[in-house]
């Protein structure tokens, strides 16, 4: 399976899938896709960009959630044609999908909605590869019907990105078996910062615990992963959303050197 141009499992480099958790603005967007190809070109890491153009699920109806479909997939083709970058953005009704579609490289069907259908059904008609994010709620073994639900409808591929499973209330606890699991079933990515919410913790907003990125990224890849998902903001603080479980460049570029020292440890 390829996503722009780049290779993705059976043995390919790993793969750095990062962006934005929202599209901000235009500019603003354009700099950190620069900043991030930058930061990927010096460790040698194949680069995908992410930025989701509206974020349905927040906690409150007063959460931001970024400009919208035609906006925000305009800004995404703008960072695909200027900085050559690939593209994945996630999609939340097979309403969307078709406009997505022309310019993204591969769409991702959100954890909360990794079982539905219609959505799933109208990604993988593109012809597109599909990121499936494995549910909260789901065991490592569940995701093998939604996988072949993608098999099934369409022919572009898929990948499963593991991103935390609900423990008790406000937490979510990432168990690395399952990525040993799911890889049995296809490519394995592990998202480092949602792995870090505390979902619905926050004011109006999740919550979440920046300092565990690094630790869970390294042992993600030290078990082994195809791709690497993390998200990144120049002022994490302020972020509109998700702002706890992001990270500034400083800290990214660290975790880049770090997980390309582990990689090349396990003669990878």
């Amino acid at each position: 399976m390829e996503i722009g141009g780049i290779p993705l499992g059976e043995g390919a480099p790993l793969a750095l899938i990062a962006g934005l958790n929202v599209i901000e603005t235009e500019e603003a967007t354009l700099d950190v896709a620069a900043r991030l190809r930058s930061l990927a070109e010096a460790h040698g890491l194949p680069l995908i960009f992410k930025a989701s153009y509206d974020k349905a699920n927040r906690s409150s109806v007063d959460s931001y959630r970024g400009p919208g479909l035609d906006a925000g997939v305009r800004i995404l083709d703008r960072v695909k044609r200027e900085l050559g970058l690939p593209i994945l953005t996630d999609v939340h009704d097979p309403a969307q999908v078709k406009v997505a579609a022309g310019v993204a490289d591969a769409l991702q069907i959100p954890a909360f909605l990794s079982r539905q259908t219609d959505l799933i059904a109208a990604s993988a008609q593109t012809g597109l590869p599909v990121n499936l994010k494995k549910g909260q709620f789901m065991a490592p073994s569940d995701v093998a019907l939604a996988v072949q639900k993608v098999a099934r409808f369409g022919s572009g591929g898929v990948f499963v990105t593991e991103r935390g499973t609900t423990f008790g209330y406000n937490q979510l606890v990432v168990d690395m078996r399952g990525l040993v699991q799911m890889r049995q079933l296809a490519p394995v990515c592990f998202d480092a910062t949602h792995a870090v919410q505390h979902p619905g913790a926050g004011d109006e907003a999740s919550g979440g615990d920046r300092r565990f990125v690094a630790p869970l990224a390294r042992a993600a890849v030290a078990v082994g992963i195809d791709s690497l998902f993390v998200e990144a903001h120049p002022d994490p603080e302020n972020a509109p959303c998700d702002g706890p479980s992001q990270v500034d460049f400083e800290t990214l570029d660290r975790l880049l050197g770090e997980i390309t020292t582990i990689e090349r440890a396990l003669g990878r």
